[in-house]
């Protein structure tokens, strides 16, 4: 084992002869569309942090007593769907009907060979933070679907997958270390980066893309987008001198990414125009306070 569990790191690795076996798993329960292909995407984008595309997945699915057979065809055909856009194979799996459960779950474990590989604790001191297309994607496609606007719903949810853009970015051969955001957003990524690889970071509000829709919603319901699950974008460590390189590279493939900040020696610090903040804790996440709003 080359890449054992730790926080913050989004897969494990074994040496494997002169390859090694990249492994993620990830548990969906009670997505508000798509399950199928919202969990094969979600284990997809951990695997992808390697640098690597996953190229078989296996898949366990619990349904609850009152499930149907119909409920189980669309799940499935969400998770053929999800494979086949990103060129992988599902190998096999396991479906009961569990009881005391009153929705789905969806576990999916991905895999990937590869010969090299970076993960989330390689990020390096002096590294600059790129981060891909916008804050809260996951949070602002939930938030639309679960208040009726389903065709913003639609257009980030579209954005959910960071494989392209991860396996691209790799390539360039400038990324120390990357992370997908995803619980506490974007910040909640910083941190578990930082933990990963024992460093601080500066990072500056002002310089973090937040979407026109992203803003609207958060402001309707109070929310923070920079702590709002954040998945469909990335975060890279890449070498000092090189973001262009990077930012290029991801622009090709129509990704925007920007330079938010540095890691650094010394502490976690978000840098605002009135203050700094220092980031002890991982947040928790804001899509729970929108959603106690939604069953009260």
């Amino acid at each position: 084992m080359v890449v054992p569990p730790k926080v913050g790191v989004d897969f494990g690795a074994l040496k494997l002869g002169s390859y090694y076996l990249i492994v993620s798993s990830d548990p969906v329960t009670g997505a508000p569309f798509d399950q199928g292909w919202y969990a094969l995407n979600v284990c997809a984008n951990d695997v992808s942090t390697s640098g690597n595309a996953p190229s078989f997945f296996q898949v366990v699915i619990l349904l609850p007593e009152r499930g149907s057979l119909s409920e189980l065809k669309r799940i499935t055909k969400g998770l053929n769907k999800a494979a086949l856009s990103l060129g992988a194979t599902i190998v096999g799996g396991h479906t009961e009907v569990t009881p005391s459960l009153s929705f789905p779950i969806v576990c999916v474990t991905g895999f990937a060979f590869a010969r090299h590989f970076v993960s989330a604790s390689n990020a390096k001191a002096g590294d600059s933070i790129v981060f891909t297309k916008w804050a809260g994607v996951e949070g602002t496609s939930i938030i639309a679907y679960k208040i009726g606007l389903k065709r913003v719903a639609k257009k980030f949810s579209s954005m959910l997958s960071v494989v392209k853009e991860a396996v691209t970015a790799y390539k360039t051969l400038a990324v120390h270390a990357m992370h997908d955001c995803t619980e506490g957003g974007v910040i909640g990524a910083l941190y578990e980066m930082s933990v990963a690889s024992k460093l601080g970071f500066e990072v500056y509000e002002q310089k973090i893309p937040v979407a026109h829709e992203t803003n609207t919603l958060c402001s309707a319901f109070k929310l923070d987008p920079l702590r709002l699950i954040g998945s469909g974008s990335l975060l890279l460590s890449v070498k000092s001198g090189r973001e262009k390189q990077v930012i290029n590279a991801l622009s090709h493939l129509g990704v925007n990414a920007s330079v938010i900040g540095k890691f650094t020696k010394g502490k976690k610090l978000l840098i605002s125009r009135k203050k700094e903040v220092e980031i002890n804790e991982a947040p928790s996440d804001e899509i729970w306070k929108f959603l106690k709003t939604r069953s009260t």
